[in-house]
């Protein structure tokens, strides 16, 4: 990674094509879930590297340091911010002051396009109506609450201190403050969980009234606390059949009540109730990720920052990127990752992507009843109910 994060010069070839969008991460959080493997920091857990403290209190003015390289590193790209995003973490344990200024630095160095989304994520605990107003004020359009479950015990299991009720009185503070899109994350799985939890958290989330609902199935990472307590026997693993049952009920509940799947394990009530941001992810486009640890892409350029705050604000007071390294993405390696990409989406990707062995493989899963026929008639492949419960198997059978 050269210090100056400078890319190669076709990094940029064609970039009026494609939307750029930015990610900002907070690598804060009050309290460590026993799930979590991202990469995230207590107060205890922080220490300094290279003489230079990574606070709370001065976390925005290191951000906007690294919104300042990227303007140098892509001078001259004319594109205006599509999406930003600003997530954790806890991006909400930051003043709603400092979540702005960031938002400004992108703003002033790149400006925004006239329709962007603007999201934050935010944990139910750490805001209120004035924080939320002060979001709504300095630009954010869109929130996104983790929910995760209507039930106290499942709570408890996932580390959440959040109380059940909290993340729909959030939905309706945002929508006073102004919010034109409001998101609930979801997850379902949990050692403990029954069906009737499940459903019972799904019908709390519909009810509050979000445009978007977001469903994840616990992954139980190693390396962390649940992994160790289930390993002990304190909780029970959670099996896949459980997993497509609970998806399978998420489906159900989500469809009758007017939220339509655009991506496997996201729903929203009108189009424009989308996540763009994610859209970018999901269809190859450019961002750039600000932050420690955070990762990026640019034209089949992709890089990571180094992860501990310290390391991070080191580099950046000694005017070098905080880029750890890079990869330069072979045609191949674009070609396979769309498919495993835009395979989860709605509208699916295009059956021209695929090898012969993949359109084979194609061909296979639509008898299967994985793949929708009219679909793959009409040059696409797109996965039915029954394909994205099995996503990752029908992608590995397209890619091999």
């Amino acid at each position: 990674m050269p210090e100056d994060g400078s890319l190669p010069r076709h990094a940029l070839e064609g970039a009026a094509d494609r939307p750029l969008g930015f990610y900002l991460h907070v690598p804060y959080c009050a309290t460590r879930c026993g799930y979590c493997d991202f990469n995230t920091y207590t107060a205890s857990e922080l220490v300094g590297k290279g003489g230079v403290l990574a606070s709370r209190d001065n976390y925005a003015d290191m951000v906007v340091e690294e919104i300042r390289l990227a303007r140098k590193v892509l001078d001259g790209d004319p594109r205006p911010v599509r999406t930003v995003f600003v997530g954790g973490g806890t991006p909400t344990l930051l003043a709603a002051a400092d979540l702005v200024r960031m938002l400004a630095a992108v703003r002033d160095e790149f400006g925004l396009a006239e329709d962007a989304e603007v999201t934050t994520e935010a944990n139910p605990e750490s805001v209120n109506p004035a924080y939320l107003a002060e979001l709504r004020a300095g630009g954010f359009n869109r929130v996104s609450f983790g929910m995760q479950s209507a039930r106290q015990h499942v709570l408890k299991v996932l580390d959440r201190t959040h109380t059940p009720g909290r993340p729909e009185a959030c939905v309706a503070e945002a929508r006073a403050a102004g919010f034109d899109h409001v998101n609930l994350d979801l997850i379902y799985g949990t050692p403990g969980e029954s069906d009737e939890d499940w459903r019972a958290s799904l019908t709390a989330a519909v009810g509050a009234g979000p445009d978007h609902i977001s469903a994840y199935a616990l992954i139980v990472e190693e390396g962390t606390q649940l992994a160790r307590r289930i390993r002990r026997g304190e909780v029970p693993m959670t099996d896949d059949d459980e997993h497509a049952d609970r998806y399978l009920i998420a489906d159900e509940v989500l469809g009758a009540a007017g939220y339509s799947w655009y991506e496997v394990s996201n729903w929203a009530t009108t189009e424009a109730g989308r996540c763009l941001h994610n859209e970018l992810y999901w269809r190859g486009a450019d961002w750039w990720g600000a932050g420690p640890g955070a990762h990026s892409h640019v034209g089949g350029v992709r890089w990571w920052n180094v992860k501990h705050p310290g390391a991070y604000a080191a580099a950046l007071a000694s005017g070098r990127s905080p880029g750890a390294g890079r990869e330069l993405l072979s045609p191949e390696d674009r070609r396979v990752e769309r498919i495993l990409l835009e395979l989860r989406l709605r509208e699916g990707c295009p059956l021209t992507l695929l090898n012969p062995a993949g359109l084979a493989a194609a061909r296979a899963a639509v008898e299967g009843g994985l793949l929708e026929p009219a679909a793959f008639a009409a040059g696409r492949a797109v996965l039915t109910l029954r394909g994205r419960l099995l996503a990752d198997a029908v992608v590995r059978d397209l890619v091999d």
